[in-house]
Formats: structure tokens, sequence, C-alpha cells
């Protein structure tokens, strides 16, 4: 998924900086040097995430995190400010912001912070859908496979596959990618977590070990797939 993030930065000097970070790390990013244009811009482009200013041209970053939220625009909101003071940060969370950080920052941080919320943005979208569908969804069917979501557990030729509870985890995020390039990185943030601190080699032992359970020839797979240089795809 090619995230998109709203910068609403007047200082051309930091906006450019943030705009050139964002886009080394894969995000598609959008700019805006004043509020008002930031408001419509979050409103039109609707942003994965927005880092705000809170001291901007004609209207501030408070006013614009209020109406979002006004708006039932449920955007994750990162404000950066010069401001230090408790009361400007407790006022920032109380009027919708997810995250705060005081100028000058770490860029490293700053990513760090972002991907956080994104995830969890991501998380919780996932979560809600489910739990929407969740009487439809109990099972996922993917020809001779079937994924019980509900006992957790899976079929193959309605036979009962022994899976680990990882490998199962696995299998459930490979099949709600399913066509969808998926690096080792992210495959092993969404599965194992963000603070996990094994390396991407463990997403290819787990994967060798459902291959062996669910393809017809492990050594020629036609579900989960090799995507070289990127990481796996699953073809369901």
């Amino acid at each position: 998924m090619n995230e998109k993030i709203l910068v609403i930065e007047d200082n051309t000097v930091l906006q450019g900086t943030l705009q050139y970070n964002l886009e080394r790390e894969g995000y598609t990013v959008l700019t805006a040097a004043d509020g008002v244009t930031g408001l419509s811009l979050a409103r039109q482009e609707t942003p994965h995430l927005i880092i705000l200013d809170l001291m901007l041209p004609q209207l501030d970053g408070l006013s614009i995190s209020r109406i979002l939220r006004e708006d039932d625009i449920d955007v994750p909101i990162l404000i950066l400010t010069a401001k230090d003071a408790d009361e400007d940060k407790i006022r920032g969370l109380e009027w919708g912001a997810d995250d705060y950080m005081t100028k000058p920052f770490s860029m490293r941080e700053l990513l760090a912070r972002v991907k956080a919320l994104l995830r969890r943005s991501y998380l919780a979208r996932i979560q809600g859908q489910m739990a929407e569908t969740k009487d439809a969804t109990e099972e996922i069917h993917l020809g001779d496979l079937i994924i019980d979501t509900k006992r957790h557990q899976v079929f193959q030729n309605n036979k009962p596959l022994t899976l680990k509870p990882k490998e199962f985890n696995l299998l459930l995020f490979l099949a709600h990618h399913r066509g969808v390039a998926l690096s080792r990185d992210r495959i092993l943030e969404e599965v194992w977590g963000w603070n996990f601190d094994g390396g991407s080699r463990t997403v290819d032992v787990h994967i060798r070990w459902l291959r062996e359970k669910i393809e017809p020839d492990p050594t020629k797979p036609t579900r989960i797939i090799t995507v070289r240089g990127i990481g796996y795809r699953f073809e369901g």
C-alpha cells in the first residue's frame, strides 16, 4: 500500500526536508504552506496521515485538527510546533491530534512515529472491517483451502491442517492481500510486530513451512510466489 501523507508546514525549508525524507521511505507526499489550503487538501485527497504545524498563515493547526474531527475525518494527525509548553501539547491532543513533536526534532524519530501511526491506523481499519463483516467472513475460501477465522483453523480438501499460531497469522495476512507483492519487512512488521527483534530471515523460514503444508509441490510453489528483490505474493 502506497500511503499518502499531507504535510502542512509554512517553513519551506522544513517542508522540503520532510517531503524528501518521506518520499525516500516510499510515501506519496502532498504539501501545503497555509492552513486554508491544507484543510482543503485534507478534505479532498483523503491522506492516510497529516503532519501539521501549529503556527500557520490563515488558519492555525489546532483549528484544522478540530475541524477535521468535527467533520468525522479520522486521519492520524502528527503535530509539529516550536512550542514546548505542556498546555499546548494537551490542547493539541484534546483537539484531535494523535501525536506531538517539538521542533527541533530528529528526522529518524519522526519517521519512526509516522510508521507507528500509520500501522496503528491500518490495524484499526482492518479490525473495524473484520468486526463489521464478521458473520460473512468467518470463512475465507481459497480454492481447496478454507481459513476459518473464528475457529482459528485451516482446512485443505476438507481436512484440517496443523499450523502454528504465527503460520496461521501469516497465511491470514497473505490471504487478505492476495495478488499484492509484499516486502519481507512489511510482513515482519504486520505479523510479528514493529518491536520484533528477529530479522527478515524469520519470514523466509515461515514461508517455507507454509509452502510445505499448502503447496502441492513446495519446490515449485503456485500459491506463495517469490517476488525477486521484494518478497512474496499470495495467489490463493
